[in-house]
């Protein structure tokens, strides 16, 4: 194996704090073609998929990827924005929003760079970047609160891959969940009440959440758990009561059992069992995508409606939101505090380190 230098490199340059927000992933545009390579790449990932890799080859090659591709794109366009993919554009101004503020900018050594799981920007190129500008402490912050072997753990999975392959090896710091941050918590129940102060507050608070097969859970997958705990803590912060709210799981896919109960089914049920209005919001998902835009405001809406319900109300995700730029700008400060209170320290240590070596250069001409 070459391992992989920063050919720019100096001893005694300024080392620097690396911040890599990471999303899940999105295509470069809704077409077949698009689609195709990006479910490819996703589906491969046996985090995703956990059979035998022979057999779910076939599956996926001679079936998925020949069908799914044009279903996907023709819901991708519903939601495509002039600029690009929702989820991509949304996560760019977060990052952007980040980099701007005051807590961040202000410390010069702290670079925040944004990365997708799947597609662009790739985590690869994310972290060649990183490299490029001599990172030696790296903090990776999923922006996923809860945590999921399939999506997190994938996110750790790609990351020390790419790293195996350098010659110097960062500091790295993982975050693997922040379902319970204060912060973050805060954030979703400002954002309900901001709603619910333009809008009047519906009969039932339904929390929909990403769903996974049920067999994760019973391997010791805590997302499960997590998911309801972060209901909880919103739920308690809203002043709300059990029966005033109800957890759920989108996004099934196959014929197995996943976490439930299924979003799809609730809503259904409420609207037949004559609960008229419901309110409806993603924790999970810090940004608005596919599966929040398509899936619950378009298709969750219409059956509600179809089944008998009066009133359905989308909650937006956190997005680009102060409250949501804050909670994020608190949970990267907490994750590189310490290395941040040495920063000084290091750098005395580095430019003796660069000294020594000009001296070592120098002897060795002579």
């Amino acid at each position: 194996m070459k391992y992989k230098s920063n050919d720019n490199f100096s001893h005694g340059d300024e080392r620097k704090i690396g911040v890599l927000l990471v999303n899940l992933g999105t295509p470069d545009e809704p077409t077949t073609l698009a689609v195709r390579r990006y479910l490819g790449e996703f589906l491969s990932d046996p985090r995703i998929v956990e059979i035998p890799k022979f057999v779910w080859w076939i599956i996926l090659n001679l079936i998925i990827l020949n069908i799914r591709p044009r279903k996907s794109r023709d819901l991708y366009k519903k939601i495509w924005l002039e600029n690009g993919s929702p989820l991509l554009v949304i996560s760019k101004k977060i990052v952007q929003k980040i980099r701007g503020s005051k807590s961040i900018s202000d410390k010069k050594h702290v670079i925040v760079n944004l990365a997708m799981r799947y597609g662009n920007p790739s985590i690869k190129s994310a972290l060649e970047n990183f490299k490029d500008q001599n990172i030696n402490r790296l903090a990776i912050i999923p922006m996923f609160p809860q945590y999921s072997a399939a999506t997190t753990a994938s996110i750790f999975d790609k990351v020390t891959f790419e790293i195996q392959k350098w010659r110097n090896i960062p500091d790295i710091r993982f975050l693997s969940t922040y379902h319970d941050n204060p912060a973050y918590i805060s954030a979703c129940s400002n954002k309900i009440k901001s709603f619910w102060e333009k809008e009047e507050k519906s009969e039932k608070l339904v929390f929909s959440f990403h769903g996974l097969p049920q067999v994760n859970l019973h391997k010791g997958d805590p997302y499960h758990c997590y998911c309801h705990k972060t209901a909880r803590m919103i739920a308690s912060e809203l002043g709300l009561k059990e029966e005033d709210y109800i957890v759920t799981f989108q996004s099934r896919f196959g014929n197995q059992v996943w976490l439930q109960p299924y979003t799809d089914e609730v809503l259904e049920n409420l609207a037949k069992s004559k609960i008229s209005s419901v309110d409806v919001f993603c924790p999970g998902f810090l940004c608005d995508c596919l599966e929040t835009l398509e899936e619950i405001n378009m298709q969750s809406r219409d059956n509600f409606i179809a089944c008998g319900g009066k009133s359905f109300n989308y909650i937006p995700a956190l997005n680009d939101d102060e409250k949501n730029i804050k909670a994020m700008e608190k949970i990267i400060l907490d994750e590189i505090s310490s290395w941040d209170n040495v920063h000084l320290n290091l750098e005395e240590n580095l430019m003796a380190t660069k000294k020594l070596f000009d001296k070592h250069r120098h002897n060795r001409k002579i």
